[in-house]
């Protein structure tokens, strides 16, 4: 009826007695009174379960464990549409029936741990596999598939950049190596070509030498060999890793009790503000090197509730999870502050802040009271403008919590102030806050990444706004400002940009001071650009949909369409986008002018260069084979009110 009754069929005859855990269920479409169940249960009582009469009775079909292993992370089971004999298992691999769920073949795949299906209703060989490196489609039943590297699919977990230009940006994704990926090349977008493996880590922080961008420190537990927090060194000039972990022992299927040194699946990673020959790391303790990971040193005691409740192995109580990844009590946040040497912060999972101001000899629990126990310490974060003022991050949604938990110590942790009382909702939901970051450049304007999207505060945490754009809804694992562009790690989306922080960083004035004085317009100073060649390309095949560009021997498919501001844009397909080729320039109009605007561009000496205004007939560019003229959209200028943004080739 719809769902407005139920009737259990949870001990119907056929299903296991006993303990049951996670149930994968799915409905032929071809039968209807067919169904097909895949049950973690007891011992051989788990397996696949078949019922023919809509659930009244069922029978066993199989208790192969390469369909029912690792049950929290899989047990996906998907009916053919059209044919009531066949069904697909996600697992690790993705499996496939045709007799009734009695046996079954490997359908392989791009890459491993499978988990969404998709099945044309119409066309059951036209499906798509929802997998750890993003999402395939095949034509033939999973014969063949699409590639992964067409799409922003990347689950990052930490970021990181470097010193070159263009800088990199350096992440680990989830089941994937990590990466570094260029912030802008030459061939007109950035091609998977021009980025590269940074290691194999998938699992946590990665930390970036400041003054060798080629050696990387990356967490690679589940992707690398040896046991403990796995910790590699990556050499981009001899493409070599170098595993330098803490305490390499193996702990596979056992729990966090037995381990001499807790690190779990996001252990942090940095490098000394003040010293580049300084590495630090953490699992339940804080450990220094001075060598590059060749030896160690703890410097801090155990910083975290040492729960022993806490510490037993994960899982159960039918299926255990010990694959070295699950281990709680441990440091979540690190950090050492950029003003003084030596002062260090620590962030637990379990919620526990501590502070040493002697370089680790001494530590002081400093967490605030109105912080709630067993807390997930997501992100420590040092003003750049105040040695005691700190900023840090939490969130509780492993215990059914979705509030955002925001605090401020001026003090060096004495005490904290809640600066989460005015932050949004989204979609009538609280948010999860995931890291928080202040602007180097303009004190009191705040970044946060939260379960849904990027949020911004100019006064402190006063209020809150949210950052939209076209940055896409995403978890929002971690932010760095890089000069003047904000960068983001998201978690499903990939690696985002936010290219100039110039008007943000000017915001409180615009929204207040110059509408106090009834400004009509306001230009804001343009930050420092180079004139560069991002945009050097070929089109080799240019119409409607789809077009090609060649680009120094890279070809990259895009599309045509329009910005925010009307600009004209490329929009990469299989490929990222390069920051806008030219200065780009803001202006702020209180209202949208009934006469054209200009823009004019003068010299050190005030002669006029070039000028611009939003009258469409003033401009004029040549179009392809010259022969007539065509108004150039990118060179007119945005007339409406609020922000605008235009972009100056420099020619």
């Amino acid at each position: 009826d719809g769902g407005d009754t139920w009737t259990e069929l949870t001990d119907n005859k056929g299903l296991p007695s006993g303990l049951k855990g996670k149930i994968g269920i799915t409905v032929s479409p071809a039968k209807p009174e067919r169904v097909w169940a895949i049950i973690e249960a007891e011992e051989k009582k788990a397996g696949v379960y078949r019922s023919d009469d809509s659930g009244a009775t069922w029978t066993q079909l199989t208790d192969n464990r390469d369909l029912i292993q690792r049950p929290w992370y899989y047990c996906h089971i998907f009916a053919d549409p059209q044919d009531a004999d066949t069904v697909y298992i996600n697992n690790l691999k993705m499996w496939k029936s045709v007799d009734g769920g009695k046996s079954y073949t490997e359908i392989t795949t791009p890459h491993g741990d499978n988990h969404g299906l998709w099945i044309d209703p119409n066309d059951p060989q036209r499906m798509i596999n929802g997998n750890d490196g993003g999402g395939c489609v095949s034509f033939n039943g999973g014969a063949t598939w699409s590639t992964i590297y067409n799409q922003m699919t990347g689950q990052f977990y930490h970021l990181d950049v470097d010193n070159q230009f263009p800088y990199h940006v350096y992440g680990t994704q989830q089941d994937n190596s990590s990466i570094a990926v260029p912030s802008a090349t030459e061939k007109g977008g950035i091609p998977w070509g021009d980025c590269y493996a940074a290691g194999t880590g998938e699992s946590g922080y990665i930390a970036v030498n400041p003054d060798d961008a080629n050696i990387v420190f990356v967490g690679a537990v589940g992707s690398s060999p040896g046991g403990g927090g796995a910790l590699q060194r990556y050499d981009h000039r001899t493409k070599q890793i170098r595993l330098v972990t803490v305490w390499p022992e193996m702990y596979t299927g056992l729990g966090a009790e037995s381990m001499k040194y807790r690190f779990p699946w996001t252990f942090p990673i940095l490098f000394s503000p003040h010293d580049s020959g300084v590495l630090y790391t953490c699992g339940n303790h804080v450990f220094r090197s001075t060598d590059e990971g060749e030896s160690w040193e703890t410097i801090s005691p155990d910083l975290t509730r040492n729960d022993p409740t806490k510490l037993v192995p994960s899982g159960g109580p039918l299926t255990l999870d010990t694959s070295g990844a699950e281990h709680y009590c441990t440091i979540a946040s690190f950090i050492e502050s950029q003003h003084e040497a030596g002062v260090f912060w620590s962030g637990s999972d379990d919620g526990l802040l501590h502070i040493s101001r002697d370089g680790g000899a001494n530590w002081t629990n400093i967490t605030p009271d109105d912080l709630p126990e067993w807390s997930f310490i997501t992100a420590i974060e040092q003003s750049p403008h105040d040695a005691a003022t700190v900023y840090v991050s939490a969130t509780r949604l492993k215990l059914d919590d979705y509030q955002p938990y925001l605090f401020k110590t001026t003090d060096y942790g004495q005490s904290w102030q809640r600066i989460d009382g005015s932050f949004p909702t989204y979609q009538e939901r609280t948010q999860i806050t995931r890291v928080i970051r202040e602007d180097p450049a303009a004190q009191g304007l705040l970044y946060v990444g939260t379960e849904t999207g990027l949020y911004f505060s100019l006064d402190d945490g006063a209020s809150w706004q949210r950052m939209e754009s076209n940055l896409p809804v995403a978890p929002i694992y971690d932010l760095k400002v890089k000069k003047d562009d904000l960068v983001v790690g998201t978690h499903g989306r990939a690696f985002w940009i936010l290219d100039d922080l110039t008007p943000l960083r000017q915001a409180a004035q615009i929204a207040g001071d110059l509408r106090a004085r009834h400004a009509q317009a306001v230009l804001f100073p343009p930050r420092e650009t180079e004139r560069l060649t991002l945009g050097w390309s070929v089109n080799m095949f240019r119409g409607p949909g789809k077009n090609y560009m060649m680009g120094l021997g890279s070809a990259i498919t895009f599309t045509e369409g329009k910005g925010e501001h009307g600009e004209q844009r490329r929009i990469m397909l299989d490929a990222g986008e390069n920051p806008p080729q030219g200065v780009i320039i803001y202006y702020w109009l209180n209202e949208a002018p009934t006469d054209p605007i200009a823009l004019t561009v003068l010299d050190s000496e005030n002669n006029e260069i070039k000028r611009f205004t939003s009258k469409p007939a003033d401009t004029t560019a040549a179009t392809k084979n010259n022969d007539k003229k065509e108004e150039d959209p990118n060179a007119i200028l945005p007339a409406k009110e609020g922000l605008n943004r235009f972009i100056w080739d420099m020619r």
